[in-house]
């Protein structure tokens, strides 16, 4: 089944397609630059679902990660729609090794994205900003500053320790 028509079926529940993306991008990894062409054109959901079937297949292996791939999930943060957000931050979060010479690209949004009244794209930008952190670049001089005034005003405890806990070991 190709990646446009699993986009398409209306038959497929909307929690079932980034799986079956997933697994045609773990199978052909050369597929990523049809998925990422088709969440370029899509409505925020398909896109979403896109961004997060590539999240997934990311998780299990980064290399598969194109330079397109990070295009589309830095220009994502900048979203009005929550979910693309939040996809592309738990994205980059696993990519970010790969690009850690264009991260201050994604830095910007990943921070703005720190302040959202969402608490899952918050939750998001807290993961992807400390998977740039452990990378030891020279971000870490903007960086950790911006985690401790971060921590300070969030409300979630959640979030909050992924900060405190990125701080702690930057600092070993």
């Amino acid at each position: 089944m190709s990646l446009g028509i699993i986009l398409a079926d209306k038959s497929l529940k909307p929690s079932q397609k980034p799986g079956l993306l997933s697994k045609i991008l773990l199978e052909n990894p050369q597929s990523i630059d049809e998925l990422i062409q088709l969440a370029v054109k899509a409505k925020d959901a398909d896109k979403a679902n896109c961004i997060e079937a590539m999240e997934h297949a990311t998780l299990s292996n980064p290399g598969i990660a194109t330079e397109a791939c990070f295009d589309l999930a830095v220009e994502s943060l900048a979203s009005i729609a929550p979910r693309v957000k939040w996809e592309s931050a738990r994205l980059i979060a696993n990519i970010a090794h790969l690009f850690a010479g264009r991260l201050p690209e994604a830095v910007p949004n990943l921070l703005a994205n720190t302040e959202h009244t969402g608490t899952v794209v918050r939750w998001s930008a807290a993961i992807a900003l400390a998977a740039i952190l452990k990378l030891k670049t020279a971000l870490n001089k903007e960086l950790l500053p911006a985690f401790s005034a971060i921590a300070e005003r969030e409300e979630k405890n959640s979030i909050r320790k992924i900060y405190l806990e990125a701080i702690k070991k930057a600092g070993k």
